[in-house]
Parts: structure tokens; C-alpha cells; sequence
């Protein structure tokens, strides 16, 4: 159960630092791709969460 917080909370950590990078990036196409990324990552780390939660249920 713990490696499965840890795993969350790293997706959450690099989809957070993907939104960064698509904040500061001045090519258009950079920028999508990034966003694209950060999306994803987020949804794995609910997928994730809810695996957690559906542990302890």
C-alpha cells in the first residue's frame, strides 16, 4: 500500500513538473505535448488513488 501512495504522489510530482515546463515553453507544439503529458500522468495517478481507495473499501 505504501509503494502505491509513493507511486501516486510521483506521478502527481512529474505531471506537476510537465505542467511547468508547458507553461514556460514558447513553441506552440512544445507546449501541447507537455499538457498532453501532464494530462496523462494525472490520470494515472487517480487511476492509482482509486485503486487505493478501493483497497480499503
Amino acid at each position: 500500500m505504501k509503494n502505491m501512495r509513493r507511486l501516486a504522489k510521483k506521478l502527481r510530482t512529474a505531471s506537476a513538473r510537465c505542467a511547468v515546463v508547458r507553461d514556460l515553453a514558447t513553441d506552440p507544439t512544445k507546449r501541447q505535448l507537455f499538457a498532453e503529458i501532464s494530462e496523462k500522468l494525472d490520470a494515472l495517478a487517480k487511476e492509482v488513488e482509486d485503486a487505493i481507495a478501493a483497497k480499503k473499501a
